[in-house]
């Protein structure tokens, strides 16, 4: 396949993936609280997202059954076809089936992405893994702003229906670059597939693989004190004396344009340049933006070095999560690709969730002041960390191979 037609395939699916996500966090919860749901009723519907933590249990299955064109085309077809049934529920009157309905779709949302991701790694090159996740970045923050953004509109233009028919036939667009694709078996042809036990199972013996539990270590420690600081922004902006407005304008609008940038940059800078370089700049780059949230919570820089934080933020961020998302693919293993990348994205995922925790209760006792500065010292620390580690010692192997090259 040519890299145009990778482009166009990767960019598609991720954007699909970005598209329901975008609904569920920034429009379903405006039109819940429409309805009268009290906000503990709608900050449970967080529950919904569960595949997406969760997705590493089932990955094994789609490494070993089928092929990635034939999982993609039956999610895909599945998420056109859940979009079109919601559209005829009313929501005063079966909300609870509605609720049901999109734990589904989060299900298969978190499914499709097992078989991008597992696709992806075998279809891209090493030379072509950066420039792939500035795509999925990007993809994916293009698909949370036509979700958030376009079908809220169309719901308060035209309605609960029309706003469904625009997220199918947004999703049946992602379909058509995949009718093309020409995939062999995900496992290897002949061998024998494994028993149902040890494909429920898979995902455990891909853990214990030897340099795996480093290395998710390794990518946790490079995130957390970006996590700590970047997960207490908004109620820092909120305390800070922003109105919603303000806030909407800066983490919303411009946030997701600066973060689609980031993707790019991260991209290229990490095909031009290498993994090494690009984690190392970005991650130093990143530090330093909350190295500016620091100077702010000492009156230092008012509400315009907020801003100015804040879309540095999501523009170094884009950039460090597209190089730290090639050197996840870069340990991969190609057979056990959709197993091995799931693995760690939710590993990602955990520690993201630990790293906001602590930054919350941090917060809370210690002040916005001791919070980004501990964030920024960590921030660098660990991407600091990561680097050294990694030139010493870079495995498992198949990450080994690659980063070897980039320090030759």
């Amino acid at each position: 396949m040519s890299p145009a037609g990778k482009a166009w395939l990767l960019g598609s699916l991720y954007l699909a993936q970005g598209l329901p996500y975008g609904f569920f966090t920034q429009a379903l919860p405006v039109l819940l609280r429409e309805q009268g749901l009290s906000l503990t009723a709608i900050g449970a519907t967080s529950l919904l997202f569960a595949p997406w933590a969760l997705k590493f249990a089932w990955a094994s299955l789609v490494d070993h059954i089928g092929t990635y064109r034939q999982w993609l085309l039956v999610l895909q077809l599945a998420a056109v076809a859940v979009a079109l049934a919601i559209g005829s529920f009313d929501l005063t009157g079966t909300l609870g089936l509605l609720l049901l309905v999109l734990f589904v779709f989060n299900l298969i949302a978190a499914t499709q992405d097992i078989a991008t991701d597992g696709l992806a790694v075998r279809l891209l090159s090493p030379v072509e893994r950066g420039l792939g996740n500035g795509l999925q970045v990007g993809g994916y923050r293009l698909g949370m702003i036509l979700g958030g953004g376009l079908l809220l509109w169309v719901f308060a233009r035209y309605g609960w229906t029309a706003m469904c028919l625009t997220m199918a036939g947004l999703l049946a667009c992602t379909v058509i670059p995949v009718l093309g694709l020409r995939t062999p078996p995900a496992h290897r042809p002949g061998a024998a597939p494994p028993a149902w036990r040890q494909l429920m199972a898979g995902w455990w013996m891909r853990l214990r693989r030897p340099g795996i539990p480093t290395f998710i270590a390794l990518i946790c420690v490079y995130k957390f004190g970006n996590s700590m600081g970047s997960g207490m922004v908004g109620p820092y902006l909120h305390d800070m004396g922003m109105g919603k407005e303000q806030i909407a304008l800066i983490k919303g609008t411009l946030g997701s344009a600066a973060t689609l940038a980031g993707a790019a940059l991260g991209g290229w800078l990490t095909w031009r340049l290498g993994r090494r370089t690009a984690l190392l700049v970005a991650g130093l780059l990143e530090a330093g933006a909350l190295a500016v949230y620091a100077l702010t919570s000492f009156g230092i820089g008012g509400l315009s070095g907020v801003a100015i934080a804040c879309v540095a933020e999501h523009l170094l961020g884009g950039m460090a999560v597209v190089a730290l998302f090639t050197l996840m693919m870069d340990a991969c293993a190609p057979d056990h690709a959709s197993t091995d990348y799931t693995l760690l994205a939710c590993a990602l995922v955990l520690g993201h969730g630990a790293a906001t925790i602590s930054g919350g209760w941090l917060a809370e006792h210690a002040g916005y002041r001791a919070l980004f500065a501990s964030a920024t010292v960590i921030s660098a620390a660990g991407c600091l960390f990561l680097i050294h580690r990694l030139d010493r010692r870079s495995d498992p192997p198949e990450l080994a191979r690659v980063w070897s090259m980039q320090r030759a």
